[in-house]
């Protein structure tokens, strides 16, 4: 399947380099602002002359872009990006004496970044609303064959103010799953740390260019897998919760991340039970990192599936869905169980006042009853004497 999908992406960048056309950008669109730039380029929110309806221009210059890497992307998000939170072309692609263009679906309300308060986060209903639309999204692009390698605030899009309809973009990473890329290591909480030989790579490279030695160094290769995208899903969760990242760089010289890895380790070793139980009775034996303190022990089981140091164990997007509706803040942790217990103890008096309800009830037909009865009693007594009077009277 996903050797398929590659090959068959490849046919569809051949057929539409051949009749890819040049075209003035003033003639067809009225370019209304910029909305948002790049190392690829910039993007443009533009309105069709003769169509009259809004999109976003994505342009790539010619001197920086293969030709080869634009069409992917181009035929990547027009043919694959099928599901309702994936950016899709919109069929329009052109190339300018100075970049390569395709016309896009356009966010109007901006990234995911630009919602996001430092240190405070992201309210916890919409980052629920915002990880199950995320979670169907990369599924579905791995259903294809397909794995984003670029997932971050800066590439999910707003269709509106709320976050309850977004759209993950920018497809340029994106590889067919089982190939091989060159690892390239980046700075970012986002790079998986099986990339982290990439970067003592790149040190030593450093090292031999400044002592003059010319001996070069052997690409190191990954294959393209989809926990790649898991791991990014996690970084992002914690990301929008806390308005922080979890750690700089998923580095063994990186603190944060080194006081997860040991937190994680020992939790691994606790796995013989179910760990949502573990995380809540263990977390004295086995103290949480500091950057976690105040999310709630479901959130917690949930990153130790995508955020699993080895790739072979980490979770998929899919299992995201497994823990919405749940708390994920220790804050709403608490409320909930409180809002719990006033239950408990509203149900408890509801049940004992059905006893005394019963009793009252009882009570009262007991008091109808002996009414009656003394009714009767009363009721006969009269009879009595009126008869025994029209005896005397005859």
């Amino acid at each position: 399947m996903t050797a398929a999908a590659a090959q068959e992406l490849d046919e569809r960048c051949f057929l539409s380099a051949q009749s890819m056309p040049s075209l003035k950008v003033s003639e067809h669109f009225q370019v209304v602002k910029l909305l948002g730039e790049g190392s690829y380029g910039k993007v443009m929110l533009a309105v069709h002359k003769k169509r009259g309806n809004p999109m976003a221009l994505k342009f790539f210059p010619r001197r920086s872009t293969s030709l080869t890497s634009f069409l992917r992307e181009y035929n990547l998000s027009l043919s694959y990006c099928t599901h309702p939170s994936l950016t899709r072309a919109l069929g329009i692609f052109f190339s300018t004496p100075s970049y390569y263009v395709f016309a896009q679906q356009a966010g109007l309300y901006g990234d995911l970044y630009s919602v996001i308060v430092s240190e405070v986060g992201v309210d916890e209903e919409c980052v629920q609303r915002v990880m199950s639309q995320l979670s169907g999204a990369v599924t579905h692009l791995h259903s294809l064959g397909f794995v984003h390698r670029d997932i971050k605030p800066e590439n999910i899009f707003l269709c509106d103010r709320s976050c309850r309809w977004v759209k993950l973009g920018d497809f340029g990473l994106t590889r067919a799953i089982g190939s091989t890329v060159r690892a390239v290591w980046y700075e970012s909480p986002f790079c998986t740390p099986e990339v982290e030989p990439a970067k003592e790579a790149e040190k030593e490279m450093e090292r031999r260019i400044q002592e003059g030695t010319e001996d070069e160094m052997e690409d190191i290769w990954m294959t393209v897998e989809p926990c790649i995208d898991s791991w990014a899903l996690g970084v992002l969760v914690y990301c929008l919760l806390t308005g922080c990242f979890p750690w700089e760089e998923s580095t063994h010289d990186d603190r944060g991340f080194c006081r997860y890895k040991k937190w994680f380790d020992r939790e691994a070793e606790k796995e013989e039970i179910d760990s949502y139980m573990i995380l809540k009775e263990n977390r004295r034996d086995n103290p949480l990192p500091s950057q976690f303190e105040g999310l709630s022990s479901l959130v917690l089981t949930l990153f130790k599936e995508l955020l699993n140091p080895e790739p072979k164990l980490r979770g998929s997007p899919e299992e995201i869905l497994s823990y919405l509706g749940g708390p994920w803040l220790m804050e709403t942790e608490r409320e909930e169980r409180r809002k719990a217990e006033e239950a408990q103890k509203e149900a408890k008096k509801i049940s004992e006042g059905t006893g005394v309800a019963e009793e009252l009830i009882r009570a009262e037909k007991k008091e109808n009853y002996d009414g009656k009865k003394n009714r009767g009693r009363r009721r006969r007594s009269r009879e009595k004497e009126e008869k025994e009077e029209k005896t005397k009277d005859s």
